[in-house]
């Protein structure tokens, strides 16, 4: 199989037979095997009818239907478990992204050699106010964080290479962020290629302000347990012994001041208040950094590391 389609969807039942038949028309021509996974996130509309449908009409068409609605990074998770083609294609359903730029992906990433190459809508037609200037924001202040050089890391449509997809696991809201977790896995080839962007055909788009809210508290998440999940004593020990020294500094200070001058107040000062709220945050974050090394260490996954090659073994 050279090709697996991943495409979560949310009452999408309008979009979905046009989608699929185009892209068998675009794959059918450049003679590419295929299968299309399509992912129903729990739609309360006809978008599992439709499926069920499609699969009658073409058996390179499945189906999973999630019991209620899970959100698009679990839907991609189950997608990518059930894929087996040596690429695989991720897009939305709603027809914005188009089934064209499916074979130029799928050579990038198999003659080029990239891991991964995501999409870059360079020119797109969504509201001004509402989608483009909040997501060039939030584009910005993740390639600076991350170090990954993409414009557009909100956009669906993405080629991975199958090893990187079974080497990684998507969760929460974790989608809009599988270069970086890719990038923490050891796969740094990552390139980009605009995209066409398509004006929306069917429904009406599901996603609110409040994605980029959770877009943000992700990055500072995957950030962290992409560096500290299997060391979390240096940073919370190394937070929390600056915090203590600052503390014990402080405090040493105001000892030595109260011996030289017996008129000297302690309790009155704002310093000693810094000096005691300073050490027992210190002693808090050293703790934490002690519990959480003791969780890393006695976890499953302890000792779960990602093998390139072997030779001899």
């Amino acid at each position: 199989m050279e090709i697996s389609l991943v495409i979560p969807l949310y009452n999408e039942a309008e979009s979905l037979p046009e989608l699929c038949e185009w892209i068998k028309h675009v794959l059918e021509t450049k003679n590419l095997s295929y299968e299309i996974i399509l992912v129903d996130d729990g739609s309360n509309d006809n978008s599992w009818e439709a499926i069920e449908h499609l699969r009658i009409q073409n058996s390179s068409i499945k189906g999973i239907k999630f019991q209620r609605n899970y959100g698009k990074s679990a839907a991609l998770n189950e997608g990518f478990r059930a894929a087996t083609g040596n690429v695989i294609i991720t897009m939305d359903a709603d027809m914005q992204d188009s089934p064209d730029e499916i074979p130029e992906l799928h050579r990038m990433i198999m003659e080029d050699g990239f891991d991964i190459v995501s999409g870059w809508k360079k020119k797109r037609y969504d509201s001004t106010i509402t989608k483009n200037i909040p997501s060039k924001l939030f584009n910005s202040v993740t390639r600076k964080m991350t170090g990954i050089p993409l414009h557009d890391f909100n956009c669906g449509l993405k080629a991975y290479r199958k090893k990187v997809i079974k080497s990684i696991e998507v969760y929460g809201e974790m989608h809009r962020y599988i270069p970086v977790i890719a990038k923490w896995a050891g796969f740094k080839k990552v390139g980009e290629k605009i995209v066409e962007h398509r004006a929306r055909k069917y429904g009406v788009t599901k996603f609110g302000w409040e994605r980029f809210v959770n877009g943000f508290l992700d990055l500072v998440s995957i950030s962290f347990v992409g560096r500290f999940s299997k060391r979390p004593m240096h940073f919370f020990g190394l937070w929390g012994t600056l915090f203590f020294l600052t503390g014990f500094s402080i405090a040493i200070y105001l000892i030595i001041s109260k011996f030289i001058d017996s008129s000297f107040s302690l309790t009155n000062r704002p310093s000693f208040y810094i000096a005691l709220t300073s050490t027992i945050f210190g002693v808090q974050l050293f703790l934490a950094g002690f519990i959480g090394e003791l969780i890393s260490r006695n976890a499953p996954g302890k000792n779960s590391y990602l093998i390139e090659k072997r030779v001899g073994l």
